[in-house]
This record gives structure tokens, sequence and C-alpha cells, in this order.
């Protein structure tokens, strides 16, 4: 069935259902519209607002370039015959004001306000009482139109294409007509209900948002000064000369209940400050020791406002998103670890640990994808890369290396020549790409004993694998790019839910058996691969985790840049 998507980040991340947002300043039905311009002066604004909207420039706006929007703007005022919208002989109407009160407040969606002049705005109204001229009305017209048009379009799909920034993720799911959408703005008597329309409709999203303008208020509140490192881990009953800011803290993000009793001026670390540090640890990815360790405290001083970024870099990400996916989907949140799987709109059937790919070296891309099919007992044509990384160094030393570790030496043919003891020269056509290297199905094979295919470009996918340990750290980036999964039979039996006869039993059967068996799904389940360092769950616990890839340092940069991004 047809419904939106999920997170993570989102992964994505959460639940899925209907949006709420904060209600607008001043909502509910507006004012008339008051008295139209004279028509002289209405004739002069029109022909300003043409030269104007042709130029693509504007002077005044923080942002003076609208090329990203011009085609939208020429068609909003066209429609018009180059009428002004937002004002009559009154001044700004009540739309306009309650419109500059929205973009003054974008904060609170994520947004710089700055982008939208939120500074500029009563200066301008000033002059539009002080007997402004055409020319004073059509500029502040045309920089409320574009001003909005961006402010829409961001709310709709973000402000940043994500391939630009190596999401390989298509904008072309805009649902909105912006020219279209200001018109009705324009002439509204409640215009909070349409704004409402531009956003993504999750309920990840709208908790998100919640998060974010709880964020904003906390950072207000956020003590300067930093909890001292410890030189090791401070136990459970040790002392931590920080205690007095450790709790303010803890307080604040509302890991310790504000009513706690806590004995005034001790230092010794105990009782519900232990419980609290384990909840933060919790919802900051790291491992729930209880103990004060110098990674949590790290944690602990990072700014709030650091937190807020993170949230609103979350809601960018949301909106990339396509508005529509078919259940059941798969979301993998990459900084966070963890795969969900959503079997229906409203509620996440299936959660598990994964490890993705290695930070800095081989990255698991974000994209999004369908699966097809399963293998199990797979066997692993080994990428060239991993080939000379991996295999050829063993290889040169131990010429039997590949038979006693289950792999198979293939021609271009793709016949499987005899690799008990690989000769120089086959080494040389390993090295030179003419000849290639399989791994057999069986207790080492690198993919263990299943893989959930979804065909894609990077040749990335989710398997089994043989080294467990791995799921047990904090953090996972261990891989060469394809994502591990904790629980495969788990996944196998989710994913073939449409398949009755493959019940658990035979899912393991066929993971020990002695033949590879490939098991086509009944329809393609779409797999997110998604990158979000703050998510929101279903109970509103907000987490955040690392920036392991640095994709939250380089939209910082590029949104640094302003419009037209």
């Amino acid at each position: 069935m047809a419904c939106k998507t999920v997170f993570a980040f989102l992964l994505v991340f959460s639940a899925i259902g209907c949006h709420t947002s904060g209600d607008p300043p001043n909502a509910g039905p507006l004012a008339s519209h008051g008295a139209a311009l004279s028509p002289g002066t209405a004739e002069v604004v029109s022909a300003a607002l043409r030269t104007l909207v042709t130029s693509s420039k504007l002077p005044t706006l923080r942002w003076p370039d609208f090329r990203d929007v011009s085609g939208d703007t020429t068609k909003f005022y066209e429609n018009r015959f180059y009428a002004p919208a937002w004002v009559n002989a009154a001044g700004p109407t009540a739309q306009a004001r309650l419109v500059v009160s929205i973009l003054q407040k974008a904060a609170q969606k994520g947004l710089n306000p700055e982008d939208y002049d939120a500074s500029r705005w009563p200066a301008r109204e000033e002059a539009l009482a002080a007997n402004a001229t055409p020319e004073e009305i059509a500029r502040f017209d045309l920089a409320l139109s574009v001003c909005l048009l961006r402010y829409v379009s961001a709310l709709d799909v973000g402000r940043i294409n994500p391939q630009h920034l190596k999401f390989d993720l298509d904008l072309n799911h805009r649902v909105t007509d912006l020219p279209e959408f200001l018109s009705q703005i324009s002439q509204s008597d409640d215009i909070a209900p349409l704004l409402d329309k531009a956003e993504p409709q999750e309920d990840g999203y709208s908790r998100t948002s919640q998060a974010l303008r709880t964020y904003l208020a906390l950072a207000q509140q956020d003590p300067a000064e930093k909890l001292p490192v410890p030189e090791k881990p401070v136990a459970v009953g040790g002392t931590y000369a920080g205690m007095a800011l450790l709790v303010t803290k803890l307080k604040l993000v509302g890991d310790l209940p504000q009513g706690a009793t806590l004995l005034e001026g001790s230092v010794k670390y105990e009782g519900d400050v232990v419980e609290a540090v384990k909840r933060f640890q919790l919802r900051h990815a790291l491992a729930v020791t209880g103990s004060l360790g110098p990674e949590t405290v790290r944690q602990l001083n990072v700014p709030i406002v650091d937190r807020v970024r993170q949230l609103q870099f979350a809601l960018e990400r949301w909106r990339w998103l396509p508005h529509d996916l078919a259940t059941p989907l798969i979301a993998v949140n990459v900084p966070a670890f963890r795969l969900y799987g959503f079997d229906e709109p409203h509620h996440i059937g299936l959660k598990m640990n994964v490890v993705v790919g290695k930070a800095m070296r081989s990255e698991t891309p974000a994209f999004i994808g369908n699966m097809t099919y399963l293998v199990f007992r797979p066997d692993w044509g080994v990428p060239p890369t991993i080939m000379r990384k991996e295999i050829l160094p063993p290889l040169q030393k131990d010429s039997a290396y590949l038979s006693k570790n289950g792999y198979d030496l293939i021609d271009a043919s793709g016949k499987v020549l005899n690799a008990g003891q690989v000769t120089p020269e086959e080494i040389q056509l390993l090295r030179a790409g003419k000849l290639s290297v399989r791994q057999r199905p069986g207790p080492k094979n690198a993919l263990g004993s299943v893989k959930f295919m979804f065909p894609n470009t990077y040749l990335v996918y989710l398997h089994d694998t043989p080294k467990t340990e791995l799921f047990s750290r904090s953090r996972r980036d261990f891989s060469y790019g394809c994502i591990r999964v904790q629980d495969p039979p788990a996944l196998a039996a989710w994913v073939l839910q449409s398949k009755p006869e493959w019940t658990r039993e035979r899912i393991q059967a066929a993971m020990n058996g002695e033949k590879s068996v490939q098991v086509n799904l009944s329809s393609p389940i779409p797999v997110l691969i998604l990158y979000a360092t703050a998510r929101v769950d279903e109970d509103g616990r907000v987490d955040f985790y690392d920036d392991i890839y640095g994709h939250d340092a380089r939209l910082a940069q590029a949104l640094a840049k302003g419009y037209p991004y």
C-alpha cells in the first residue's frame, strides 16, 4: 500500500503517521484585503515588478540572486498580470503581515530566518507606511514573494539538492505547485493549514520538529562551562569533581528528573545520577555501562546548539525523501548502525543492529533501492579493490592461500581454474584484472549464509557475516560498504512474509544447506540507505549519533553559502 516514507536521520527512522505542526502566530481568519492601489500607482508598480522579475535580481534581498525561483516568480506574477500580491492602499495586507511573522520564526522549522530576510522586514514595513513610491512597493512585494517561494520550497523538498552532496536521492517528488500555492496564501483567510501541507506529513518528521523547538529553548539555558574529563572512567561509587555541573546538564536534557533527590555538595557518583548517565549513553549510541568515561563526558560537553544543528539537518534530509513508497520497506540509518523494517505505515515490525562501511575508506552510500530477491548459501565474487588489498598480499606469501580459505580462481569466461597452487603468472593476471576470485559458500564466506539483493550501481547489499563479534561494539563501521545484519534469519523471515511456505524452519535449513538457493520476492521491497545524526523515536526519545562520514559538516558548509543553492 502506498504511503510516505520513514528517516532516521532516517534514518530514518521512526513510525509513519500524520503531521502536526506548531501553530504560527495570529493563526485564524484574517482581516479584509483593504482598498486597492489607485489605477495610476498600480500601473507603475506593475511595470516596476515586470522589470525586477525579468532581471532575477533584487539588491535589497539578503540573497539578491533569485534564479532558483525565477521561473515560479515569473509564473506567479504573469498569472496576476504583474499586479502586487501583498500590498494595498493601506500598506502590507493582513496576509503579508502574517507571512512575515512566519518567516521570522523559520528557525522553528529548522531553517535560517535570515535566509528569508527576517531582520529586514520591519524597515520595509515602515517604508511602506511613509508614502512609499511605486518602486518601493514593487520591491516589497517581490521580496516577500521570493522569500515565501524559497521558504515553501525548503519545507517541501529541502534547500539543497542531495545529489550535490553525493546522496543519490531524486528530488522530482515535489507535490506543490509553488505559483498556485502563493496565490492561495495571498488570498486566504487561514494561512496556517496551507503552509502545513507543504511539509512532510510523517510522524517522525513532526516529532523531529517538536524536538527542535524543545532544543532551541534548551540552548538558551545551556551552561557554557565544560565538565572536567576524568583521567580514567569514574565507576559507580567513585568521586567526580564535576558532579554539580553533571547534574545540571542531565536535568537540562531530561535524563535526570527535575525532582531527583541528591545530596547537595556531594561529589560521589551514585544513585539517580548513574541511572541518568545510562539513559544519556543509550541516547548517544554509547556503551551503556553507567561509568563516567572520557567519551561520555565528551558527548555531555557537546553544546546544545550543536544538537539543534543535528535536528535541523535531520529535518532537511527528511524533506529529501520521496513522498510515496510502498510498504513493507526497510530503512537503514548509517550513523545509528540500525536497520528498521516497516511492515505498515505506522508500525516498525523489525529492528536490529548493523555494521556499515568504514569511515574515510569504504563509506556506505546513501540511496534508495528495491530488494527483489535473496540468496541462501551465497558465493562471493570478491571485488577488485578488496582482492588487491586483502587477497593478493597473503597469496604472494602462500600460493595455497586461496584453496585454504575457500576461494576459487576464475578466468574471464567464468571457468573455475585450479587454485591449489597459484602460479606467479596467475598472480600477475589477477593484479591486471584478467582473472578474478570467488569465495565458495561455507562457514568462512564473507557474506555468511544469506544475502539480500537490491541491485544498484554501488554493488551494496545486506548480508550475514561470520564476524558476529562486531555487533557488540557501540561504533560499527567496519565493512567495505555493504551492510552486515545482526539477525539474518529474522530479516529473511520478515522479507518473506508474503511467502508463507518459507517458515523459519525452512529458512534455517536453507541457511545451513549445501546448495545456493535464490528466492525471488513477490514484489520489490524499497530499501532506504539514509544518514541522520538525530532521530526521535515513537516514544519521543531524542537520540544523537556521531557524524561518522562528515556529511553534517559538508551540509553545513553548503548551507552557509546561501541562496541560490
